[in-house]
């Protein structure tokens, strides 16, 4: 080891001469300065990767519920898929039948028609027998109307026009809503103010456009004034909007913040590849969290639905469809983590991984010996791929990592495809490495020499 020296400087009134080693007292000393700056340094780090390890622990789960939010309420095709299956579920559909059924049997004056037929038979001098009769068919009349109701009502709604008009009146009112929170002048329905408006320039428009078809050529003259009607004023519009744009920057940026957070504490922590496993791992575990808190509070919320109101299966169906997407969100994050930490523990000095590496390595060798045999030598790039193997296998890693950040809302399935296609990759450059030129005989070590 080579130990500080000390010289004396020109000019200081002393002979030059050879720098003086130190002695083993300052020896001592020195080394025992430096170990307390790195172990200064070392806790500082770890205290810092701490910190942001348990920030992105908290920002993990609200990024997800934020961003599920956010598309929810923005997003009007988001909303639309969500809410399309209800129309095709025989539990909604039943509720929606029964619903409509009742309130067109309401509608009915069963009690009138049965009174009215008594009091034609009293006029008519019918039977007073008969007359009687006919006071009962109240129950029976009134059985039989909601039969034929239920009937036809149960053809429509299992129908697939109800469906698209389900889909239509749901994308339709969610534009709306959306175009009145952002203050957009696209939709129908916009916001001036405290104001909520109707536009009915389109209407105005299809009904003019109608009646010219109809031969009523002067309808082409009807004036465009008064197309907005004013629906109703609010004070609390504002703070709407305001929380819609705030939503809107929520839902955006914090997914962001916290993929910036579970950088910086590998980044920051003394050991990448072990601050890899651990933020993945943590990640994952808050993953777990958020699907128990999910199932939880879907426990809460059946058995807080009266059944009178809404049958247990059909409030079942829609609290699966509305956290549909949060659960696939959530159960992508969590498949994301476990792989990332796989993905570190194998690069690691553990037994377990060391034997991975090793069987891999020994696939790959194989296989490039075989097409070696058969005659397909991968020549100068075998061998550049031999030279720079780590190389490729961190930009093949990063390559499928950022195609998972930059998919747009990527599943499970995703990412299952994105492993599949890393996997044959590195396979394919592992093979293509081993069916380089084999090495020189000169190379190889000779028998010893006695």
């Amino acid at each position: 080891m080579n130990r500080p020296s000390a010289s004396v400087t020109p000019g200081s009134g002393a002979t030059a001469g050879p720098p003086r080693e130190m002695t083993s007292t300052e020896q001592e000393e020195y080394l025992r300065l430096r170990h307390a700056a790195s172990v200064r340094h070392r806790l500082a780090r770890r205290s810092g990767a701490v910190v942001l390890l348990v920030l992105t622990m908290l920002l993990a789960p609200l990024a997800l519920v934020a961003a599920w939010v956010h598309d929810e309420v923005a997003d009007t095709g988001r909303y639309v898929q969500t809410v399309k299956p209800l129309a095709s579920d025989p539990a909604v559909q039943k509720v929606l039948v029964n619903r409509l059924t009742d309130r067109v049997v309401d509608n009915v004056d069963v009690d009138g028609v049965t009174n009215a037929l008594t009091d034609t038979l009293q006029k008519n001098g019918v039977q007073p027998r008969v007359v009687e009769a006919s006071k009962v068919l109240v129950g029976p009349l009134r059985s039989a109307v909601h039969t034929v109701v239920e009937r036809n009502v149960s053809r429509v709604v299992t129908s697939e026009v109800f469906q698209q008009a389900w889909v239509g009146a749901n994308r339709r009112a969610h534009a709306a809503v959306v175009s009145m929170l952002t203050g957009s002048r696209e939709g129908a329905l916009q916001a001036d103010g405290g104001k909520v408006q109707l536009d009915l320039g389109t209407v105005v428009d299809q009904v003019r456009q109608r009646l010219v078809d109809a031969g009523f050529d002067k309808a082409s003259a009807i004036p465009d004034v008064n197309r907005t009607v004013t629906l109703f004023e609010t004070e609390q519009l504002g703070k709407a909007q305001d929380g819609m744009r705030l939503l809107d920057v929520v839902g955006t940026w914090l997914p962001v913040l916290t993929l910036v957070c579970a950088g910086l504490t590998v980044w920051v922590a003394p050991n990448h590849r072990l601050m890899v496993m651990v933020v993945g791992i943590a990640v994952a575990v808050m993953a777990v969290l958020l699907l128990v808190a999910l199932a939880v509070v879907r426990r809460v919320y059946l058995d807080s639905v009266p059944s009178a109101a809404l049958p247990p299966d059909a409030a079942a169906v829609i609290y699966d469809a509305f956290l549909r997407f949060l659960r696939s969100s959530t159960r992508t994050l969590l498949v994301v983590s476990l792989l990332a930490a796989l993905t570190a523990y194998l690069y690691g000095p553990g037994r377990a991984a060391r034997g991975v590496r090793g069987l891999a390595g020994r696939g790959a060798t194989a296989a490039g010996s075989g097409l070696r045999r058969t005659g397909l030598n991968t020549g100068l790039t075998g061998r550049w791929l031999t030279a720079h193997a780590s190389w490729t296998v961190g930009v093949t890693i990063g390559a499928g990592a950022l195609a998972l950040v930059l998919w747009n809302r990527p599943t499970v399935g995703a990412v299952v495809l994105v492993l599949v296609l890393v996997l044959v990759v590195l396979a394919i450059t592992a093979v293509l490495a081993a069916a380089g030129p084999a090495p020189d005989a000169a190379a190889e070590p000779g028998p010893a020499v006695t």
